[in-house]
């Protein structure tokens, strides 16, 4: 799998019984050493900069560790290959990827099967389920950025444990120069023209990407964030009238013609919109107006992070005005966007680069509808597009 990446799995691990589990590996013990704050607090129980004395005390103990430890960040996912190359520039601090097209559920099993070891992430960015789900096991400390108080209430934990970074919407795309007239809702996928051309990326039963795609088609055919059965049928129907691409969409797949219409994260095809220009690929986006469903990624410290203060600075990073417009940049709709478009600190010519959408997503399932959602799924996938 590649960036498409079975990372998009947000997806509630309760509801996959048998997740895959890393090897652990690496020496227990290297982060007993690793980031005493001034005045001698530890880094592990540092719930702000204030904690350190200030942010200068933050970098200080940061730069002393060294090295910070992520996993599942694709480099052109969310424009994260600057974010990472951004941090080490600024702080010296060199940065591990590990697994970069991993998924959601390998971030959490790194994290509890390799407790205590320095190979254990620093932080992880996940989606909505398992962030909710790792928080309430315990796995997270709690930690407030600079700007925490200008994240909406609904897009974070009170106590810091885990917060929302960046988002998109479900949208459409596809090779124009394949295609004869590109589709731009839900209902212009079931028409003829279109045979063994739609795929999704991923699997919706464990990728959060293709998951979000049936929840959009579900909106889009008369359902609710309660009734996600009508986005399943849709799909069946796409299978039936021979639409249904089962290849997981990829960079690759796209770029060899297998994949000639996607549905996507909007930061995900826009961006390769932008990468296939050269290549002469005509990779045009909408946001399906029938079908309009948003998603939010999250980020959350290991409380047993090996660095634990380049943990907690990174997220400082992140959620700064250069990381935030770092996420703007690739395409994504980054946490702290009103805040800073208020601010002026806002990259317009980023932002004017976002997709259009008709009509702004912003009431986000709880957490027992995206549970019983993602259970109605699982059951009942398979059998919708099988034959």
């Amino acid at each position: 799998m590649s960036v498409h990446r079975a990372r998009t799995a947000a997806f509630a691990a309760v509801l996959t019984a048998a997740a895959l589990s890393l090897t652990a590996c690496g020496s227990a013990g290297s982060s007993a050493k690793s980031g005493d704050a001034a005045g001698g607090k530890n880094a592990k129980t540092a719930t702000s900069a204030a904690d350190f004395g200030g942010m200068d005390a933050l970098v200080a103990a940061a730069k002393k560790e060294g090295k910070l430890h992520v996993i599942t960040l694709p480099r052109d996912w969310a424009n994260y290959g600057k974010l990472m190359d951004g941090f080490k520039a600024k702080y010296g601090i060199e940065i591990e990827d590990e697994n970069p097209d991993g998924s959601s559920q390998d971030e959490i099993n790194a994290v509890t099967s390799r407790k205590g070891q320095d190979r254990a992430p620093d932080v992880v960015d996940l989606g909505a389920a398992f962030a909710t789900s790792g928080a309430k096991q315990g796995l997270f400390a709690p930690y407030k950025v600079a700007d925490f108080a200008k994240i909406p209430d609904t897009m974070k934990d009170a106590d810091g444990l885990r917060y929302n970074d960046y988002g998109g919407y479900i949208s459409i795309a596809c090779d124009a120069k394949k295609v004869s007239a590109c589709p731009k809702t839900f209902a212009d996928l079931l028409k003829p023209e279109y045979k063994g051309m739609v795929a999704l990326n991923g699997n919706p039963t464990k990728a959060n990407a293709a998951y979000s795609a049936v929840m959009a088609a579900s909106l889009a055919n008369a359902g609710s964030l309660d009734n996600i059965q009508p986005g399943i049928d849709f799909f069946g129907k796409l299978k039936q009238a021979g639409n249904f691409n089962p290849v997981e969409v990829t960079p690759a797949t796209i770029e060899k013609g297998e994949t000639p219409i996607s549905i996507d994260w909007s930061y995900l095809n826009a961006g390769y919109a932008e990468k296939f220009k050269d290549k002469g690929i005509d990779w045009q986006v909408s946001i399906p107006s029938d079908g309009i469903y948003a998603n939010f990624y999250n980020q959350a410290i290991n409380k047993d992070a090996p660095h634990p203060a380049a943990a907690r600075l990174w997220e400082e990073y992140l959620y700064s005005a250069e990381g935030q417009n770092g996420f703007l940049g690739g395409y994504a709709t980054p946490a702290l966007f009103d805040a800073m478009k208020t601010a002026g600190t806002l990259d317009t010519a980023a932002a004017a680069k976002l997709p259009v959408v008709e009509k702004p997503f912003t009431t986000f399932p709880t957490d027992d509808q995206t549970t019983a959602a993602k259970k109605v799924v699982t059951e009942n996938w398979a059998k919708a597009i099988s034959g």
